[in-house]
């Protein structure tokens, strides 16, 4: 049996309502765990995960992908007996010098002060132990390889391989969103970022077929189930907007066709939130990264909804949106060559500064209203990832 002790992050902040983060997060752990036979505990603001040996590699892929936690360690748990601390801090070294640490030291913690030894005596005693036994480590207090934590608590708690935790807050303590999602780099960025801060995610994606094809399809597919990976599923609705885009084609001032199409997206998108009772907008927009992304024509086209339209990426550029990206593990699926409608349509001159006034009436001159509801009405919907609903 395995154990992990997951160190809680910002929602220990929290005040009154505490505990209610503490739960949400429970109930996500437990979910993303589900058929591991892993059990959990909650211990003075400290999360356990106990599991069979064999689910290991499920456990770990479930705490590397968890929001809401600091860090998370493989754990040995001991009863509070220097005898038995020490033998632990001995055998957590012997196991990371069979990894190749070489320079270590000891951190320790005591929040039960009956135990007889302090926190200088844990470290000490501990270190000197570590030394006698495996005469292959050394002592380096400023740039360790790698450090044997001691925590004495109800029990004692010894853990020398500490990972960084995605931070954040649990998913579901902020509402839910909707995103509006692409086969680009951006959006599925953006939506991680908002399920970082707690928000869950339904998705939708504006499907031109035959402009673009199934593949291009699919790609959005592996980008929600990617991005569930963390949100705990996200439920993808699909919407197939090619009267629409023929619509703006026929009628439509070439360079205000891709703002017109953003506009009648952001309206649908509304719709379906409303629907859902989703209480925001959520895009991949970066200030001026694109001709459709000047505050100018950003202005355009949100001009039509009420919902808040929140921009994660706003302030960020590529590399950073990139960096992310690989960091959450969407960017290979999002550069492969299944291109969306936006690219196919875009204007080789496109309006860079619009005026929402002159883009409203536009808009209203297509007639577009009718055609994005009958597309509502036929849209297709699937579950992505782990969604629970």
């Amino acid at each position: 049996m395995n154990s992990y002790l997951l160190k809680l992050g910002e929602l220990t902040l929290k005040g009154e309502n505490r505990r209610a983060f503490e739960q949400i997060l429970k109930r996500n752990c437990l979910a993303m765990l589900q058929g591991s036979g892993a059990k959990l505990e909650l211990r003075h603001g400290r999360f356990l995960v106990h599991s069979p040996e064999e689910a290991t590699v499920q456990v770990e892929d479930a705490l590397a992908h968890l929001l809401g936690i600091a860090a998370w360690a493989k754990t040995r748990i001991q009863e509070k007996t220097p005898e038995a601390v020490l033998c632990s801090c001995v055998s957590e070294a012997q196991e990371l010098f069979s990894r190749g640490v070489r320079t270590f030291k000891i951190e320790a913690r005591r929040t039960d002060k009956a135990f007889p030894l302090d926190s200088y005596a844990l470290r000490r005693e501990g270190g000197a132990a570590v030394l006698r036994e495996v005469p292959g480590l050394r002592v380096d207090v400023h740039e360790p390889e790698a450090v044997i934590a001691v925590e004495i608590r109800e029990k004692a708690y010894i853990y020398g391989s500490c990972r960084k935790g995605l931070r954040g807050l649990p998913v579901g303590t902020a509402g839910r969103g909707l995103l509006l999602l692409s086969g680009g780099i951006d959006s599925p960025v953006a939506g991680y970022l908002m399920a970082s801060r707690g928000m869950g995610l339904d998705a939708v994606y504006f499907h031109a077929y035959p402009y673009t094809s199934e593949q291009a399809r699919q790609k959005v597919r592996d980008l929600a189930a990617q991005v569930g990976r963390y949100s705990l599923g996200v439920r993808l609705y699909t919407l197939n907007i090619t009267p629409v885009q023929q619509r703006i084609q026929e009628r439509g001032l070439e360079p205000w066709r891709t703002v017109l199409l953003r506009m009648a997206m952001m309206e649908g998108a509304e719709q379906l939130a409303r629907y859902r009772g989703d209480k925001c907008l959520i895009t991949g927009e970066s200030l001026s990264q694109v001709a459709s992304q000047t505050i100018e024509n950003i202005t355009c086209t949100e001009s039509l909804v009420k919902l808040p339209v929140l921009r994660p990426l706003i302030g960020m550029d590529k590399e950073q949106i990139i960096r992310l990206a690989k960091a959450m593990g969407t960017y290979e699926t999002s550069i492969l060559p299944y291109a969306d409608c936006c690219v196919l349509f875009s204007p080789p001159h496109p309006v860079l500064r619009g005026d929402p006034a002159e883009a409203r009436h536009h808009y209203e001159r297509l007639e577009l209203t009718p055609l994005m509801e009958a597309a509502l009405r036929e849209r297709v919907v699937e579950t992505c990832g782990l969604y629970r609903a």
